[in-house]
C-alpha cells in the first residue's frame, strides 16, 4: 500500500473534490461537518462525519502499521547491539585472561622474496621479448618562427607590436 500518511488522496465527497493527505482530507470534512451544524443541516454533516471517519479509520491503521515496524526494527537493533556487547565482552575476557587473538598472533615482518616468485602478476607489458625494440625516429627540428613581427636584438622581444608585454 505504499506509505498512507503522506500520499496524496482525492476525495469524491457530497461538496465536490477534496485533495490531500489523510489528515488534510480529514480536517476538510471536519471543518465541512462545523459548518453543516452551523447551518442546521444535520443530514449533511453526518455525511461529511462519515467521510472524515473513513479517512480518520485508513490514517489510524496506517500508523498502527508504521509502529508495529518501527517496534520490530527497534527490537532487532537492540538483539545486534546485545550480540555486538556479548562479542566485545568475550575478546576483553579473553585479552584479560593473557589469550592471543588472531589478530595478535606472531606473523612475520617480512615475506621473503625469491628471484623467480615477487607476487606480482605478469602481464603483456612486463613480459621481456626476444624482438630487439626498433629505435625511434628522431622528429626533425623545427625552422625558427618568422612572422617578420620578431625583431631581432629586441630585449624587449614584442616593443612595437601593439601586444602587452608579459610581466615576470
Amino acid at each position: 500500500m505504499g506509505n498512507i500518511v503522506n500520499r496524496v488522496f482525492e476525495s469524491s465527497g457530497p461538496e465536490g473534490k477534496v485533495r490531500g493527505t489523510p489528515q488534510q482530507i480529514i480536517d476538510k470534512y471536519n471543518q465541512l461537518t462545523r459548518d453543516a451544524q452551523l447551518g442546521n443541516d444535520r443530514v449533511a454533516a453526518e455525511n461529511f462525519q462519515q467521510h472524515a471517519e473513513h479517512y480518520l479509520r485508513m490514517l489510524g491503521s496506517a500508523q498502527k502499521e508504521q509502529d508495529a515496524r518501527r517496534d520490530q526494527q527497534e527490537r532487532e537493533n537492540r538483539e545486534r547491539q546485545a550480540e555486538r556487547d556479548r562479542e566485545r565482552a568475550k575478546r576483553q575476557e579473553r585479552e584479560s585472561n593473557g589469550e592471543v587473538g588472531p589478530s595478535d598472533s606472531d606473523q612475520p615482518d617480512l615475506i621473503e622474496n625469491r628471484q623467480d616468485d615477487s607476487g606480482l602478476v605478469e602481464t603483456p607489458e612486463t613480459q621481456k621479448s626476444d624482438k630487439p625494440k626498433r629505435a625511434r625516429k628522431p622528429r626533425p627540428k623545427k625552422p625558427p618562427h618568422s612572422d617578420g613581427e620578431a625583431k631581432s636584438g629586441d630585449a624587449g622581444g614584442s616593443q612595437g607590436s601593439g601586444a602587452p608585454e608579459a610581466a615576470e
